[in-house]
């Protein structure tokens, strides 16, 4: 990216699959983007079952800024690295199908690359509903007894990074290190980030970086979510050693405190119930600052969301396989430095 440019074009990609419900109105936020410069939107289509590829049709019909590209596997990383390879500009912008971007996005990410001199930035995962249980599942993505301390949940100073949500990169940094990792099927940012940074590129988070995200819209498939983040967690965790933390370890823990307390409350002594009644009943007193402003509705839905969060996340990453991981670890791809 030239620095002597103020406004440099850009390139929106947008992984997409089943998106019938949220992807006109994700696409609406980008092409109504207070942005100067050029911009084009290229969504990669995994097979749907909705009407997603027709409203994707639909798009490309009514704006000439907008193209499309097929995502057979429909799997994240590959649909990523198709958008990329059939778009241009020097400034690429990941969004998801259901994201809904802030007025403003866009400007200030192409502001702080210049600023900071980092290779990827963005900001904040701002959950918001639209019914009672995506209230209360926004609720608790937002709150730390429901994620920790991740900053691009809860919000934080400005600072360099691991990794970030979604992200606004320099083309150059995904065509030096290959694009995204397709093993992954989740935790691709994470591992795309790392040979970022491994080259010596800055990843930097920054709290004016904000995007709307809808939640899951029940409580199954808000468990497959986070039984799948809890999967990939331990993948990463066996893919770079030394990446793991407590917050981390807390939900796989609370897990087998809460089996243990139940196998041994029903065998040995009643006094082992303890451990579950305690986590209940944790997860409820954390409920009522998360729940300050919603509806009554959501607010008795914030613990169940908190529990299907929890146990879901720390089953996926116990019952992560072995062979998933030396897979992925066989597809590692070298880091690529800048030559000197």
């Amino acid at each position: 990216m030239d620095a002597t440019h103020a406004t440099p074009a850009v390139s929106v990609i947008m992984p997409v699959l089943n998106e019938e419900r949220h992807l006109r109105n994700s696409v609406r936020h980008i092409l109504e983007q207070e942005y100067d410069g050029e911009m084009e939107v290229v969504i990669a289509i995994g097979p749907s079952s909705d009407r997603t590829e027709e409203i994707a049709a639909e798009l490309v019909r009514e704006d000439p800024r907008v193209h499309t590209v097929a995502n057979p596997t429909g799997r994240t990383p590959a649909a990523l690295n198709a958008a990329i390879k059939a778009s241009s500009h020097p400034v690429v912008v990941r969004v998801d199908g259901h994201g809904m971007l802030s007025p403003d996005y866009i400007a200030t990410a192409v502001r702080l690359l210049e600023e900071t001199g980092a290779m990827n930035v963005g900001g904040i995962m701002h959950a918001e509903g639209e019914n009672a249980w995506e209230d209360a599942v926004a609720a608790a993505m937002t709150s730390k007894i429901g994620v920790g301390n991740a900053a691009f949940h809860t919000g934080g100073k400005a600072a360099p990074a691991e990794t970030v949500y979604l992200g606004v990169f320099r083309r150059e940094a995904l065509e030096q290190q290959g694009g995204y990792n397709e093993e992954f099927i989740r935790a691709q940012d994470w591992e795309l980030n790392f040979r970022i940074r491994e080259a010596g590129g800055l990843i930097w988070f920054s709290p004016e970086l904000r995007v709307q995200y809808r939640p899951r819209p029940s409580v199954r498939a808000l468990a497959k979510q986070y039984k799948d983040y809890g999967r990939w967690r331990h993948v990463v965790a066996r893919y770079h050693e030394g990446s793991i933390n407590l917050r981390y370890l807390a939900p796989p823990t609370a897990v087998c405190a809460i089996a243990a307390g139940i196998v041994v409350g029903a065998a040995v002594t009643p006094w082992a119930f303890l451990v579950p009644a305690g986590y209940v009943a944790a997860i409820a007193a954390g409920s009522l600052p998360a729940g300050k402003g919603l509806s009554a509705k959501a607010r008795v839905r914030i613990p169940v969301a908190l529990a299907t969060m929890h146990m879901c996340w720390g089953f996926g990453f116990l019952t992560s396989p072995r062979a998933l991981a030396r897979k992925v670890i066989a597809s590692r791809r070298p880091v690529v430095r800048t030559a000197a």
